[in-house]
């Protein structure tokens, strides 16, 4: 009997001392983790003012997303180069964008749809690699965990799909923000260049498939018997506007 009660509490020991290990050999993916724990904590003390300063917690979400940005960006980018190549390279990555997201919407008044695409990215990463790091504690560890897991890569599609909902709705909604004094006048002009990077995407199509699907939800609207005349030219008229915005699209990548 001793000798399993003693194996039993070394196998938590050991299972730790791993998950040190794997710290340490992995600080960046580590540091990511961290970060954007730290954006849904943020987000969750934002709605539910528990701890703290309500406002506050609001904008540490666009800080530690901006941290997650700036983090990824040294994973993924070469050497620092000034030259029009290093920039063409960084404008096409994910984290580029959303370092944007988080630096403009770090100066407009707290609304609280506007974190929810980055909240939903931080749950959809922080799932994938706690999963990583409960699996070296141990194989059977944090059962519960390991379900919610589950239930959020069950549903990364509708994450994605929503997240890119949210990011196209936030272009109207920051317009209105603008007639309310809530956001300043250039908000909407620097958030069409993010919603153009978006579109642009080569490993996220997400936003450019949503934008597909709205217009066709909407020409199904306009081409619809019962619709009002002046109803379907505004929606005709809608749709052919966006479309002349949307700038040209290379294949999405892996």
């Amino acid at each position: 009997m001793s000798d399993n009660s003693t194996q039993q509490e070394q196998q938590p020991a050991r299972g730790f001392e791993a998950l040190k290990a794997h710290v340490i050999a992995n600080k960046i993916d580590s540091a990511l983790w961290a970060s954007r724990v730290l954006t849904i904590l943020f987000a969750v003390g934002y709605v539910i003012p528990l701890f703290g300063n309500a406002q506050s917690a609001y904008y540490k979400i666009f800080m530690a997303n901006a941290m997650t940005s700036a983090l990824r960006l040294h994973q993924r980018m070469p050497r620092i180069a000034f030259t029009r190549e290093y920039l063409s390279l960084l404008l096409m990555e994910d984290s580029c964008h959303y370092l944007f997201f988080s630096l403009i919407y770090l100066y407009v008044a707290p609304v609280i749809l506007i974190p929810i695409p980055i909240v939903l990215f931080a749950i959809l990463h922080s799932a994938s690699y706690s999963l990583t790091l409960l699996d070296t504690l141990g194989q059977n560890s944090w059962w519960g965990a390991r379900l919610l897991i589950s239930l959020v890569e069950f549903q990364t599609r509708n994450i994605l799909r929503l997240a890119a909902f949210s990011e196209i709705f936030l272009m109207p909604l920051v317009i209105i923000l603008v007639f309310l004094g809530r956001a300043g006048i250039m908000t909407p002009f620097i958030y069409y260049h993010f919603l153009v990077l978006r579109y642009s995407s080569r490993r996220n199509p997400y936003t450019r498939n949503m934008f597909y699907e709205l217009r066709i939800a909407t020409e199904a609207v306009a081409n619809n018997p019962r619709a009002p005349a002046m109803v379907r030219k505004i929606l005709h008229g809608g749709v052919r506007f966006v479309s002349r915005l949307a700038p040209p699209t290379q294949p999405a990548q892996q």
